[in-house]
This record gives C-alpha cells, structure tokens and sequence, in this order.
C-alpha cells in the first residue's frame, strides 16, 4: 500500500514500519522496494541509467539489479565534504529520527568495482568514493555523478517515484536539498520553481511578516508543498535595465551571484528548470533567471538572485527540527553581505 500519513511523532518505529509495508514493484526484483535499506556490501557493479519523469524531464536511476528504475538523487550540502574534507552530510551520525541516513533514509548506491554507465548516462562523469561511515561495513565504493554521491530514498517504494525531489531536509549535518539528477551534465533537475508568499515569524518568535517564498519538497508526503522564505544578497549585482525581467542571463553579461562555495551551502540557491510561475500576490514579471558559473539556473527577482536559508528548514513532527515556520535569515551579516527578505509588491 502507499504511505499516506504518517502520525507526528516520527520514530525509528515508524520507519521500519514504512519499509516494512511498502509495496514492491513489477519492475524489481519480486520481493524488493526502492524504499529497501542497505544492509550488506554490494557484490559486483552499479549500474547508472536515465529515465522519464514529470515534472523532472531525463533524470538518473539504478540501472540494474533488485533496485532497477528506482530514482536516485544528491544532496547539495555532501560539497561540504569535497570543499573541506568533512563527513558526509548524509552518513550514520545522529540525527533527529535516530535512523541512520546513508543506508535507511537515503541508502547509498554502492558498487563493487567500476560503475557501469547505461543508456544516455556519460561514463566520464560516473565515480565512486569510499565511505568509510556506512554501517556495519568497513569501507565500500558509492557510486558519484559528477562528483556527487548519489543515493535512493526510503520514501520511494517503486520506479517512477520521486518523492525526495526538490525536499529541503534538516535531517542532514548540514541541512541540504535534495535533487533528482540530470544525466547531461549531472546537474540537479529541478522542475518549474514556484515563488509565492508567506506569513511567519521574524526568529521565531518576532513580530510576523510576509514575505516572497519558495515551494520546496514537492511531494514528500510527510510535508509537501512546503513553503520556505527566500532572500537577496547586498552584494549581488544583478540589475534589469537593458534586458526584459524573466530572460535567462548568464554570469557573463552582469547579472551574476557573489554567494558560491560555502556561502551557498548556507544560502543555497534557488534553482528551477524553466521560467519560475509565480503564485497569488507575486509578480510574474519580476521573476526572472540567471546561470551560474556551475550552469544551474537561479531564480532571480527584479534582478536580484534569490537564496534559501539552512536555518529555515523544517519537518513537522520531527523532534528538534519540528519547526513552526518562522523567518530566521532577515538582516543576517555573513562574509558575503547581508541577506534580506522580500516583502510583498506594492
């Protein structure tokens, strides 16, 4: 049967109830669910394949084996470990749910030996790195794309389904987004972003203000359509004059982002596949696009690029990371500049 509801008070318990009577599908293996935890070390190649979605477009998926069509995705905030040598976002330190992320939440794609890359997947772009922190094994190889470690999610029972995409997840150390992977260029595949408005609190427990936000975590069942509040960088250069508002623009013609590296880890972007659709209350011709030296698209308003903020994520039910919403990036001075919120159009 499909998982939908799960009660508040997100348990271990719960989890492996999830795992437990998640339906598996004709195209696994008989017995198997995209949702199966990893417990054992693989036994011969991974194989990486591409596969149709929607809203998606092309995006990777386990290629072969029990788990074959299941999606896999990235997190943005394992850069950490390739920027600073850090543990992996996703690895079995403690975390709110008390399970483990890289073999139950988000099993990693392990391989034994190189990766095999099937149709419409770059093998220059497929690696593996050792994880040294996965559970009940000493070392083994995760399967990376583009450098990025790629793994399934335990909400995901069959083929097809995504419902870790687009998810900004608290659960990680450090707080990152989930994304369904890009084959061209293994960029994350992001969907039609989706600004609207929302009322919280400034930190919490300030004075409420509405402001510009993003719809994250798309179908995640246990808090979809979430909404999160956005921000701008005083030092972003972006502008309109000479281009009309909702044109891509490249890095190269002025319009660009200061906030890369680290500072987009804390701050990260808000990416979209197409031209942004903007909700009640929010002007469409304000939203705009510009490319990132990485070849992303950021969603940019009234030319200024837009950011999420790590501090802003919440999972209902969740102890510790429970939320409510609230505000908490409003007037936040960061290396980079000053990060502020948008308030509604006149």
């Amino acid at each position: 049967m499909r998982i939908t509801r799960i009660t508040a008070t997100f348990t271990l318990g719960i989890i492996a109830g999830a795992l437990q009577f998640s339906s598996p599908a004709s195209a696994l293996t008989k017995g198997s669910s995209c949702a199966d935890p990893v417990t054992s070390a693989p036994t011969g190649p991974a194989t990486v394949s591409a596969a149709s979605t929607t809203p998606y477009g092309r995006v990777l998926v386990v290629g072969s084996g029990a788990y074959t069509g299941c999606s896999l995705y990235l997190l943005t905030s394992d850069q950490l470990h390739a920027l600073t040598s850090a543990p992996f976002a996703c690895s079995d330190n403690p975390n709110p749910t008390g399970a483990p992320c890289d073999t139950v939440l988000w099993p990693a794609l392990l391989t034994k030996g190189a990766p095999i890359a099937g149709p419409e997947v770059n093998p220059t772009l497929l690696g593996t790195v050792t994880r040294t922190d996965v559970p009940g094994m000493s070392s083994v190889q995760q399967v990376t794309y583009g450098g990025q470690p790629l793994y399934r999610f335990f909400l995901d029972e069959a083929p097809g389904e995504t419902e870790g995409a687009n998810l900004f997840d608290p659960v990680t150390s450090p707080t990152g987004i989930w994304y369904l992977v890009k084959p061209s260029r293994g960029a994350p595949a992001t969907g039609q972003a989706q600004l609207q408005l929302e009322t919280a609190p400034v930190g919490g427990t300030g004075p409420d203000e509405t402001a510009l936000a993003a719809s994250m975590n798309d179908t995640f069942s246990l808090f979809p359509h979430a909404s999160f509040p956005v921000y701008t960088l005083s030092t972003d250069s972006g502008h309109d004059w000479g281009h009309e508002r909702g044109d891509v623009r490249s890095h190269e013609s002025g319009d660009e982002s200061v906030c890369q590296g680290t500072c987009a880890l804390n701050w990260p972007p808000v990416l979209t596949s197409r031209r942004p659709e903007a909700g009640a209350g929010v002007d469409q011709h304000a939203l705009g696009i510009i490319v990132r030296p990485d070849g992303t698209h950021q969603v940019t308003y009234n030319g200024k690029p837009l950011y999420l903020y790590i501090g802003d994520a919440y999972i209902p039910g969740i102890p510790g990371i429970s939320g409510p919403a609230s505000i908490n990036g409003a007037g936040v001075t960061s290396p980079w500049g000053m990060f502020n919120t948008i308030p509604p159009s006149p």
